[in-house]
């Protein structure tokens, strides 16, 4: 996106603005500054090879508007590598501007609305659907939403259908892989009482399908179900939360799906350390085949925040495997006023079988993950992670499995609102 695009866009904002008789206005920034250190990040590192380093950066500006019966958000950012332009060029050489968001939403009354454009949809624990905030770019859908909310009651019905240009004919959409989906409709609801909720989701995702001797051929639309149940409670100190997910249809244009998703945490928070017990099964494929795919996949959730930092699993990756036992545990230290400290270890398994009746074991991962707040507005984030893998991952990811595997990183985020006004012309 080009920067007249962005002035473009908040001159709009003004104009609107300024002909309300009642509203509010508000500008804020998030920037994010990281520096990663990756040796075995996401695979198991090879041989001969020397790890990366680099810095990141997300440059956002969220600009949000509000009137009686009428939201309007845009969020404009720009997601960059340090040098990844060269100096003195008159533009940026690798089109590094995007819309991460830009919606509306109309209020028919204090309960029914309806919310319209590219934005973040996010539910529960954002193991289906997440903002994906990890990622310097985040994770948005172009998508409408009805939605209603009433006294500890939410129901939003939601869908969306992609194509990749303005056509005069067909709807072919050649973007292939599960994050890309031709169209989409979910339905989500959500009942919250004083200290617990439970939801319930069902998501219909269509792929569109090929045929042909090249698979290139378009051939209608294959469709993928998820249906499922997060919920929260207490039982005196301890907080439970699970979910579980089951997924049917097609896993590709010719292959039957049949998968499953089940968690369980229970938490106790003393005055200075909060502990944790979890369990996550994500049901695989024996690699010695089957007549059907039984491979979970999370879809658009946060993926980042399961399985372990280091991204080894359903990250990109993972997919129509042998899926994930994942058995973990973690504490979380009050350090200071202003600090803590995560500390988290898993113990990774296969749900499936893997060739020749090798061990199921994966490996242990240990993450650790320090966060301070340094003043209003701005926090730095410190974390560590260290993957023991097993021959059995190293069999699975076909790279060797007696290298060290680490990754480290550093943090700084400013996020303070710039401005923030409200306008009411009766007043004056």
């Amino acid at each position: 996106m080009r920067l007249k695009n962005s002035i473009s866009i908040l001159l709009l904002f003004v104009v609107i603005f300024s002909t309300q008789t009642q509203a509010q206005l508000s500008v804020d920034a998030d920037l994010r500054t990281r520096f990663e250190y990756r040796h075995g990040f996401n695979n198991l590192f090879p041989d001969n090879a020397e790890p990366a380093a680099f810095v990141a950066q997300r440059s956002r500006l969220n600009i949000g508007y509000q009137a009686e019966k009428l939201k309007i958000f845009v969020s404009l950012q720009d997601v960059s590598t340090w040098g990844d332009t060269r100096q003195i060029l008159p533009i940026d050489g690798n089109d590094s501007f995007s819309l991460f968001q830009a919606w509306g939403q109309l209020f028919v009354n204090e309960n029914l609305s309806v919310k319209v454009g590219r934005q973040v949809i996010s539910y529960d624990d954002q193991r289906i659907f997440g903002g994906l905030d990890w990622a310097m770019q985040g994770r948005f859908h172009d998508a409408a939403i009805i939605k209603y909310k009433k006294e500890g009651l939410m129901a939003d019905i939601g869908g969306a259908f992609s194509q990749e240009n303005q056509s005069n004919e067909g709807n072919d959409f050649s973007i292939q892989g599960f994050f890309t989906y031709k169209s989409m409709q979910y339905g989500y609801l959500k009942k919250s009482w004083e200290n617990s909720s439970a939801s319930l989701l069902f998501l219909n995702t269509g792929f569109q399908k090929y045929t042909g001797t090249n698979n290139d051929e378009p051939d209608g639309v294959f469709y993928r179900q998820t249906a499922g149940s997060y919920f929260t409670f207490p039982i005196k100190k301890i907080k439970l939360s699970g979910n579980a997910y089951y997924q049917f249809g097609k896993a590709d244009a010719v292959t039957d799906l049949s998968a499953y998703q089940l968690s369980l945490e229970g938490t106790y928070k003393s005055e200075k350390v909060l502990y944790g017990l979890g369990v996550e099964v994500l049901s695989g494929t024996d690699q010695a085949g089957d007549d059907k795919n039984k491979s979970f996949f999370p879809l658009y959730g946060t993926n980042h925040k399961f399985n372990g930092f280091m991204d080894y699993f359903y990250v990109g990756n993972h997919t129509n495997n042998v899926g994930l036992n994942d058995f973990y545990a973690k504490m979380i230290f009050t350090t200071g006023k202003k600090s803590n400290l995560l500390l988290k270890g898993h113990y990774f398994m296969a749900n499936a079988d893997l060739l020749g009746d090798e061990d199921k074991y994966l490996g242990t991962e240990i993450d650790v993950v320090f966060n301070q707040k340094l003043m209003k507005n701005v926090k730095l984030n410190i974390g560590y992670s260290h993957m023991f893998a097993s021959e059995s991952m190293g069999i699975l990811k076909g790279r060797p499995d007696d290298n060290i595997n680490n990754w480290g990183w550093v943090q700084l985020v400013i996020n303070p609102n710039l401005f923030k006004t409200n306008f009411n012309k009766g007043n004056q």
